[in-house]
């Protein structure tokens, strides 16, 4: 296997997103035609646009009483219950959640040139997409040509990348999508001697189970690692990890991902996925990542 190497990922620039600009603790951003403006904890800086072209955003999230808990958004004009947003010719259904969320993660784009690329190699592989949320890999992966499996804790996130499934008219395409614990699932997987070419996958800091599981990153990811590896096929594609802030850095989960692969040789590239705003071309750390790619 090759020494390992950090790198920043920038996501490319596409139509329906941009990142405005961010600063004192906040983001403004473009989401098809609505323009939001969420937390950001990495934007310890200032903005670069005056406050007054943030005061004209469409709606501004407010966190509830922890971080963690549910906010809400302050509206400024009227909005859908969900409106429709395309990457390439993938098109999928973003909306408000009371978790600031709009079930498009942007900066994920900076992996998807890779994730089409592993798959051409081998007609029909068969994917593996853990924590799936609204499924925009999944999609992607079936829309590439692969046989997909989806697997994520909660039914309403489930529903949601079926509704993106139909908009996107990939209904024929192979995609089974699963609520379950992504361990529990791993573990009956490899009873049945399952093999996946190439693994996805993007575990929350903290999270449960749909009967109440507990999963924390620091303490989980090496043993998630490992499980998936088990489940990799005699001559796998690669294997791709993103994760968003926590107490660990991007070398440890090089580190961890690095150990599991190394008897399938191959690469393993790992640093931050980056968003660039429009205002100054200023970078914007959205998330950490690692990936695997064999040697064919």
């Amino acid at each position: 296997m090759s020494p390992p190497h950090s790198t920043l990922l920038v996501a490319p620039r596409w139509r329906d997103y941009e990142l405005i600009d961010s600063g004192n603790g906040l983001k403004f951003e473009r989401f098809g035609a609505y323009t939001l403006v969420r937390p950001e904890s990495q934007a310890i800086w200032l903005p670069a646009l005056p406050q007054a072209e943030w005061d004209q955003a469409d709606a501004t999230f407010q966190k509830g009483k922890s971080d963690e808990g549910a906010g809400s958004w302050l509206q400024r004009r009227a909005f859908p219950e969900r409106w429709l947003m395309q990457h390439d010719s993938v098109r999928f259904w973003a909306r408000l959640t009371p978790f600031k969320h709009t079930g498009v993660f942007p900066e994920h784009s900076a992996h998807w040139e890779w994730v089409r690329h592993q798959i051409a190699l081998r007609p029909h592989a068969r994917v593996l997409v853990l924590f799936g949320y609204t499924g925009l890999y999944s999609l992607l992966a079936a829309h590439a040509g692969a046989v997909v499996v989806h697997v994520d804790a909660s039914k309403p996130a489930v529903r949601w990348a079926q509704d993106n499934q139909a908009v996107a008219g990939l209904q024929a395409q192979p995609i089974r999508w699963i609520v379950d614990d992504v361990a529990k699932f791993l573990a009956r997987e490899y009873r049945r001697n399952s093999r996946y070419d190439l693994i996805i996958m993007d575990p929350p800091v903290f999270g449960r189970g749909p009967k109440g599981e507990i999963w924390r990153l620091n303490e989980g990811l090496q043993t998630l690692i490992e499980q998936c590896t088990a489940l990799l096929s005699d001559k796998p594609l690669g294997m791709l990890v993103n994760a968003y802030a926590t107490s660990i850095s991007p070398l440890a989960v090089l580190n961890v991902v690095q150990t599991a692969t190394r008897p399938f040789g191959g690469t393993v590239q790992a640093g931050e996925l980056v968003l660039m705003e429009r205002a100054t071309a200023r970078p914007l750390p959205a998330a950490m990542y690692a990936r695997w790619t064999a040697v064919l």
